[in-house]
């Protein structure tokens, strides 16, 4: 059986589509939420909601490894869909580049809040399933997949507790 190559999670909100779209679409402050993200820098120095095209590099860690990843917004709806692409990584500074992931936040507005599915596709469609699964295991103790389903999972529930706080 092929492994998984998107993970989706799902939170309901107490805050209207604007405001959590305020949140999800600036990266620099994600590592409020995220258990691996520990904070962004955005290309020129801008803040707040990027906008399709925008450039930022997210600093990341997992247990005692960190590195950096170069992302491209590629959807800027507001109130309705934040999206971006990790197309380069690195120690450092993110050299290699390669698809590494895609990253969305769809946000429906529902019972006088709104419903946030946060989504993770895996951009290594070109790797065999063995060596995926190999590499999985060494960098995450299981699979990317489940890895990123709990990690969604804690993001959604530590920006749901801030949004209604």
């Amino acid at each position: 059986m092929p492994r998984p190559m998107t993970v989706s999670e799902s939170v309901d909100i107490a805050a209207d589509p604007a405001t959590v779209y305020a949140q999800v679409s600036d990266p620099t402050q994600t590592g409020r939420w995220s258990p691996e993200n520990v904070g962004a820098s955005v290309d020129g120095g801008a803040s707040g909601s990027l906008p399709v095209g925008a450039v930022f590099v997210g600093r990341n860690r997992r247990f005692r490894a960190r590195w950096v990843t170069r992302c491209r917004v590629t959807a800027a709806d507001p109130g309705r869909r934040f999206q971006f692409a990790v197309e380069a990584i690195g120690l450092r500074t993110p050299r290699l580049r390669a698809p590494i992931a895609t990253w969305t936040y769809d946000l429906v507005a529902h019972d006088g809040g709104t419903r946030v599915i946060e989504t993770w596709d895996d951009g290594r469609r070109r790797w065999p399933d063995a060596l995926a699964a190999v590499f999985d295991r060494v960098v995450t103790r299981s699979s990317f997949p489940e890895f990123n389903r709990r990690n969604i999972r804690t993001t959604l529930d530590n920006l749901k507790a801030e949004l209604e706080r």
